[in-house]
């Protein structure tokens, strides 16, 4: 099964870093933060990857190619003029990488990589999200319901600290970052190839196909409460590389090469 990733905009709120770099190549822990979304497909078997990309996809025809360089140690002979890999555990993936266009819109991203998703069902995610969201139970939801889409609902990142003041301004409540009970589209979805009949090139995503297809009755929510986070600014890769510091990151479900769980 294939994983669609769309990795083609510009991260306007992250312009100090992603004038250089994309911002799913923006790194976390040493890694591209796109690194460790494809990590946690391939924990569970999900080994397919479609990136649609846009702003600056020239840097991530550079990385993959030169994934095991940047990645793993070398051992160089300079005499013979040969290197070796000496990390054995490199990822088994396949990478398809789409130019999709500079400016173009979710929906004609997905539109344009559709022409290498092979099976009646795919997944779909955007690149500047992680999550510990269990893909199995996701697609067993998927598949049980028989809907087009089915998103995943998770709960947004507070910001700011919740207050609650009497008429007469006394403080009678104060809660730092308050974890509200909305839901919003986390990402980490899961689409029927039918969705993309209702698709063209120059069409968004949640704007007008997903409009279509709430009042066609075809998408489903599956509840994710566990870790959810976002980096779409500054201090949320901030946020992201303390967590990874600290060895709270609890996006990283897969097992490293100790064979331990961060």
């Amino acid at each position: 099964m294939e994983v669609v990733i769309l990795c083609g905009g510009t991260g306007t709120r992250l312009s100090e870093k992603t004038e250089l770099v994309p911002k799913p190549l923006i790194e976390i822990g040493g890694r591209p933060l796109i690194w460790h979304i494809m990590k946690h497909y391939a924990h569970y078997q999900h080994t397919k990857f479609i990136l649609a990309l846009g702003y600056k996809q020239e840097a991530f025809k550079e990385y993959f190619l030169n994934m095991s360089r940047y990645n793993y140690d070398i051992v160089v002979d300079t005499f013979e003029s040969k290197f070796e890999y000496h990390e054995q555990c490199r990822e088994d993936w396949r990478v398809v990488l789409v130019d999709t266009g500079r400016d173009t819109l979710k929906g004609g991203r997905l539109k344009r990589a559709s022409k290498y998703i092979a099976g009646n069902t795919f997944m779909l995610t955007y690149g500047d999200a992680v999550s510990n969201v269990h893909f199995p139970s996701l697609l067993e939801f998927h598949r049980k319901h028989g809907k087009l889409l089915t998103i995943t609902g998770v709960h947004p990142t507070p910001r700011f600290g919740e207050i609650v003041a009497s008429d007469t301004g006394e403080l009678l409540h104060y809660q730092e970052k308050p974890t509200g009970g909305s839901l919003i589209n986390g990402g980490f979805m899961v689409a029927n190839k039918g969705i993309l009949d209702i698709l063209d090139e120059h069409c968004d995503l949640e704007i007008g196909p997903f409009d279509e297809l709430v009042e066609a009755g075809e998408i489903m929510v599956y509840r994710h409460d566990g870790f959810w986070r976002c980096m779409d600014t500054l201090n949320d890769m901030k946020q992201l590389q303390l967590l990874w510091d600290s060895g709270k990151a609890m996006w990283k479900v897969w097992l490293d090469r100790l064979g331990l769980y961060a």
